[in-house]
């Protein structure tokens, strides 16, 4: 096990550090890990502070209701999995505390009328922010969960996530970026400084964890040594220890979770990036999804509503502009927070949407690029509220069915699930693009079996929009 040195963490040239690596562990771990899976009788539950969490995992349920009845069904289920969406990033944290205790009762009371028990995820964000440790704490003391540690795994391939030597780095372009120095530590809501593991855990906890007090599974671990050796580190843990894991592939995390099923008599609840789920579920990577197996093989026009707006977005959506056909809405941010002018600006996009779409035009409505911050954290979440409120609106009045429907943005994606589009449960059918999700919707929303693509604000070159546009464009 590894310890951080405490120094300042550099830039690294993406491709010599990989290739400069222990070799991988050479068994495949998936076989063992289905294996262990099929006599296991516990359902995991996954947790998922914005709609992105699937974007591993193919042929899952998403609940974005969490009634007793509605998660007591899910228990019930033959599915070893489901992801209840709790869209947490996009609140204050008081009220993020609040939904995710209310979740958690919620869950034990189905478990205990199922008689099922679970394994418990907190699905988050792979470039660090979210609220952490909030949510863990919040869940662990309405579920009253005794564990005895608590798996920090921030890795998440499709998006160029890595934690190596115990630090987080984002791949952007040919380097490693440590984390805290990308523009996601910069989040007015969620900043941060630490791109270290264990500096992270002292940095968000006040100093309640300290630093030295976190376990990290090395690389070497998981490399050199295998799943015994991981098991033989966390048979070790107790009393809430963080464990951070260092990973760069498939076959890391794989490893590692082999090692953790084999790890006897331990309980440990999870705050983890997407790529940890397919591994826990034994999955292998399909093949990214058709026009035709996401049901977007039909007449009419397409409808992108790109909410978010990080760099990465901006230039994804001036690719798109720039290359295609797709028809170009600006929606002005300052006017959705005009009051005056809020209802003008929504009633206006409505119309122009609407008829494009009745003629067949694929259309992408964005906001307007400049961010509008607020003076704390807690006015930037309800500046970006109101945002999604209004993209809401005019989402749910549109007088014409799109062919399809694209997200861009986590907390854009959820809203217009649950409140424009009325979904209660969907299916994830898997990846049009690889770490961006597809969920066809059920019998219960706005547009019935239509595909609605999960598009995380974070993932992607400035090609990957315009990519995505064109498979669903290519019936």
């Amino acid at each position: 096990m590894s310890k951080d040195t405490g120094a300042d963490p550099q830039k690294l040239p993406l491709r010599e550090t990989l290739d400069a690596l222990p070799a991988q562990w050479p068994d495949d771990p998936l076989p063992a890990i289905r294996e262990f899976l099929g006599k296991s009788s516990k359902k995991i539950v996954v947790f998922d502070d914005d709609p992105t969490g699937t974007q591993t995992v193919h042929d899952v349920p998403v609940l974005t209701e969490h009634s007793v009845e509605a998660i007591s069904r899910e228990m019930a289920d033959d599915s070893p999995i489901f992801y209840i969406l709790v869209n947490s990033r996009g609140l204050p944290e008081d009220r993020a505390r609040a939904l995710n205790a209310e979740i958690a009762k919620n869950l034990v009371q189905a478990s205990r009328r199922t008689g099922k028990d679970f394994v418990l995820v907190s699905r988050s964000d792979s470039t660090l922010r979210g609220h952490y440790p909030a949510e863990i704490e919040s869940i662990a003391e309405a579920a009253d969960l005794d564990y005895d540690g608590l798996i920090f795994t921030p890795f998440f391939l499709e998006g160029g996530r890595y934690t190596i030597e115990n630090i987080h780095y984002v791949a952007e372009g040919e380097w490693l970026t440590p984390a805290g120095q990308t523009e996601f530590a910069q989040d007015p809501a969620f900043s941060f400084a630490s791109s270290d593991i264990p500096g992270y855990v002292e940095e968000k906890t006040g100093g309640s964890i300290k630093a030295d007090d976190v376990t990290m599974v090395a690389l070497d671990d998981v490399r050199t040594d295998g799943p015994s050796r991981v098991s033989e580190i966390l048979s070790r843990v107790t009393n809430r220890t963080v464990v951070g894991v260092n990973a760069v592939s498939m076959r890391d995390i794989e490893v590692f979770v082999l090692g953790l099923l084999k790890t006897e008599g331990k309980r440990f609840i999870f705050r983890t990036a997407a790529s940890l789920l397919r591994a826990l579920l034994g999955q292998e990577g399909r093949p990214l999804l058709t026009a035709s197996e996401m049901g977007a093989d039909g007449e009419g026009g397409g409808l992108t509503i790109v909410g978010s707006y990080v760099p990465r977005t901006t230039g994804q959506l001036n690719h798109l502009l720039a290359n295609t056909t797709v028809t170009g809405i600006e929606v002005n941010v300052r006017n959705f927070l005009d009051s005056s002018q809020r209802a003008i600006e929504i009633q206006s996009i409505q119309a122009q949407i609407s008829d494009l779409l009745s003629d067949g035009r694929d259309v992408v409505a964005y906001t307007s690029r400049e961010l509008v911050a607020g003076e704390s954290a807690e006015d930037s979440l309800t500046i970006g509220n109101i945002v999604s409120q209004a993209l809401v609106e005019i989402a749910s009045s549109l007088n014409a069915r799109p062919k399809y429907l694209i997200a861009k943005g986590g907390n854009t994606s959820s809203q217009i699930a649950t409140e424009a589009l009325g979904v209660r449960r969907a299916w994830a059918l898997g990846q049009v693009y690889p770490g961006v999700p597809v969920w066809r919707l059920g019998q219960e929303s706005k547009y019935e079996d239509m595909a609605y693509v999960v598009f995380p604000g974070n993932v992607g070159g400035d090609d990957a929009l315009t990519q995505v546009v064109n498979t669903l464009r290519s019936s």
